[in-house]
């Protein structure tokens, strides 16, 4: 075996809405996993992958643990979870501590069968007083004593992240790089093209509407001047057609102009963009439709 060179899967786990996204696009360098101040914005495991003169860090975003998963999609949503734990070689338990709900008993019972070496991230610290954070995390250093690290952090304000690199980099195992140096995800460009138009929605619509929805690439044309791009929004009932479209179609128009402006950026060339409504209801238990987006179910 290699015993100069480090590579090995890096797992972001934690609640939903703690800033695992965030942290993820901060530690890779770039912005694969959308960020919406709303719980449940991941539904995927996201990898990034990093790498250094030897050594290859694959990062991984995971979806918001759920604690009481009300359909299919959340019960594959929590397989993706346990998934990323059972493949980690080191796990970081991301907590928020401004909201301060996360017990460790409840992750020490999840890892209880996981041997990979656990670092412990309390995100958000920038918006609690010095004195807060030290408290809640020396509750955690009695609570989760296995931990081989404790880190104050915030992922928004990409502060003190720096001292997490070199102990990950001390934790990998000695092993060849999983991924050549070219490749920045595992998620093909139709993947990301199909989250950017589910991030606009998110920030647009209130309510149960971001979560009924699913985005399906129904078309995609790729050329040197100009993508063109035909995408389906799979709404969950009849009533939300409507509401996605908007009076005189304004609401499916704004998303798509907002969507096509971030997809140029992403792409860097041009985008013809058209979005159209269709209603599964169910979808969220429809194995079938599921297993096509890429859940395990």
């Amino acid at each position: 075996m290699n015993q100069t060179y480090k590579a090995g899967f890096v797992n972001i786990i934690g609640k939903p809405n703690v800033g695992k996204s965030t942290l993820m696009n901060a530690l890779v360098g770039e912005q694969l996993s959308i960020i919406t101040y709303k719980a449940q914005t991941t539904r995927h495991r996201i990898m990034g992958v990093v790498n250094g003169t030897d050594w290859q860090i694959v990062y991984s975003d995971t979806p918001g643990m759920v604690d009481n998963p009300g359909y299919k999609m959340h019960e594959a949503m929590n397989r993706f979870v346990q998934t990323a734990l059972h493949d980690a070689d080191v796990v970081l338990i991301l907590l928020d501590a401004t909201n301060q709900q996360e017990k460790a008993s409840e992750y020490a019972k999840r890892l209880q069968k996981i041997s990979a070496p656990v670092l412990i991230l309390l995100n958000k610290c920038d918006a609690v007083s010095e004195d807060k954070a030290n408290v809640i995390l020396a509750e955690w250093q009695k609570d989760f004593p296995t931990a081989v690290g404790y880190y104050r952090i915030s992922a928004l304000k990409n502060q003190n992240l720096e001292p997490i690199l070199p102990k990950i980099i001390d934790l990998l195992p000695f092993h060849p790089p999983y991924y050549d140096e070219e490749t920045l995800t595992d998620r093909p460009v139709r993947f990301f093209i199909a989250e950017i138009i589910r991030e606009k929605i998110l920030l647009l619509y209130a309510d149960e509407i971001p979560y009924s929805v699913e985005v399906v690439i129904d078309e995609y044309k790729e050329s040197p001047e100009i993508d063109r791009i035909r995408a389906i929004i799979v709404t969950n009932r009849p009533s939300q057609k409507p509401i996605l479209i908007g009076k005189n179609g304004a609401m499916l128009k704004k998303v798509g102009t907002q969507a096509r402006l971030t997809m140029e950026a992403f792409l860097e060339k041009k985008v013809f963009l058209e979005l159209f409504v269709k209603v599964k209801e169910n979808w969220r238990n429809d194995e079938q439709f599921l297993q096509s987006k890429g859940y395990e179910v």
